[in-house]
C-alpha cells in the first residue's frame, strides 16, 4: 500500500468537515461567546457579560462550514504525502515496513498535515474571528452584521494583511496560526493515538462514538496548553485595550497584559475554553466520523 494512513477523498473530506464544522460553532456558540467577553480587555460586564450571548452566531456559521471543509480536506490529503515523503527522504520505497520502523512517524505526519490544513483554514476562520469577536464584546457600531463587516473594512491597520483593500479583516492571522499550530501539534498526534490504542483493545477499529470521546480528551488537553496563544489572538483582533490604545504585535499584548493586569489574564477564559473545545471536540470529530462513514458507505475503497 501507499502509506499507513487511511485514505479519504478529497470531496468526501470537505462535505463531512463542513458538516461537522457548523454543527460544533452553532451548537457551542454561547460558550464562545462567554470565553471571547472574559478575554475583553473592557472586561466581563462591559463586554456584554451573559447578555446577547448568540452576537455574531451568523458569522460564525458562515465561516464555519468552509473553514473546517478546508482543515480536514488539506488534513486529509496531506497525511498520506507527507507519510510516503518520510520514507523517501529517508531512500525507503513509499509502503515498505509496516509503520511502526523509525523511518516512519505518524505523529509527524499527523502534525504537519494538521499545520498544513490550519494555514488553509484560517484563510477563512480569521476574517470570521475578526467580525464575530466585535459582535460578542459589543464593540461601537457592531450592531449588526452588515455594521460589522463595514467597520473592520474600514480599518486601516498596516499590521494586518492587504489592510488597503481588506481593512481589518486579517488582523491576527499570524498570531492565529500561531494559536492553531501549537493547538494541532497537540490535539491530532493524540486523537489519532487515541484512536489506534482504543481499536488496539477492542480488535478493530474506534467507531464514531469512541473517535469523539478521544476528540474531546485530546481537544481538552490542547486547549489548556495554548490558552494564553488564545488570549493574545483575541486582544490583537479586538485591536485595541479598554482605554482605546492600539496593541502593537504579539508581544506588546503580552508585555501590557501582565504588566497592566498580572500574569493571571494569560489564563482568561481557560475554563470556558477547555469546557467549549472538550465538548466541541466531541460533537465535532463525532459528527467528522460519522459523516465520513456515511459518506464512505457508497464509496469504492
Amino acid at each position: 500500500m501507499a502509506s499507513d494512513e487511511r485514505h479519504t477523498p478529497f470531496l468526501t473530506s470537505l462535505i463531512a468537515g463542513g458538516l461537522a464544522g457548523t454543527s460544533v460553532d452553532v451548537a457551542l456558540f454561547p460558550i464562545d461567546t462567554l470565553k471571547t467577553r472574559l478575554q475583553s480587555p473592557h472586561g466581563f460586564l462591559a463586554a456584554g457579560g451573559f447578555r446577547g450571548v448568540y452576537r455574531g452566531v451568523v458569522a460564525a456559521a458562515a465561516g464555519s462550514a468552509p473553514g473546517a471543509a478546508l482543515f480536514f480536506g488539506t488534513y486529509e490529503a496531506a497525511k498520506p504525502k507527507v507519510a510516503n515523503y518520510q520514507r523517501e527522504l529517508r531512500g525507503e520505497e513509499a509502503g515498505e515496513g509496516d509503520g511502526s520502523s523509525s523511518s516512519y512517524s505518524p505523529a509527524l505526519t499527523h502534525m504537519t498535515a494538521a499545520s498544513i490544513g490550519e494555514a488553509a483554514a484560517c484563510l477563512v476562520r480569521v476574517p470570521t474571528e475578526v467580525i464575530k469577536s466585535k459582535m460578542q464584546t459589543n464593540a461601537a457600531g457592531s450592531s449588526t452584521l452588515a455594521s460589522t463587516v463595514r467597520l473592520v473594512l474600514a480599518e486601516r491597520d498596516g499590521r494586518a494583511f492587504a489592510s488597503g483593500w481588506l481593512g481589518g479583516l486579517y488582523r491576527g492571522y499570524g498570531v492565529t496560526l500561531m494559536r492553531e499550530v501549537p493547538f494541532a501539534f497537540i490535539q491530532f498526534p493524540l486523537y489519532e493515538r487515541f484512536k489506534v490504542e482504543w481499536g488496539k483493545l477492542q480488535g478493530c477499529d474506534a467507531s464514531p462514538l469512541q473517535a469523539a470521546a478521544c476528540g474531546s480528551v485530546a481537544g481538552g488537553i490542547a486547549a489548556a496548553v495554548t490558552t494564553p496563544l488564545d488570549v493574545v489572538k483575541t486582544r490583537l483582533m479586538l485591536g485595541s485595550d479598554k482605554l482605546g490604545t492600539p496593541y502593537h504585535g504579539a508581544r506588546d499584548v503580552v508585555e501590557r497584559v501582565v504588566k497592566e493586569e498580572g500574569g493571571a489574564a494569560l489564563l482568561s477564559g481557560i475554563q470556558p475554553r477547555v469546557m467549549w473545545i472538550s465538548i466541541g471536540g466531541f460533537v465535532f470529530f463525532g459528527a467528522y466520523e460519522s459523516y465520513r462513514s456515511i459518506l464512505m458507505s457508497g464509496h469504492p475503497s
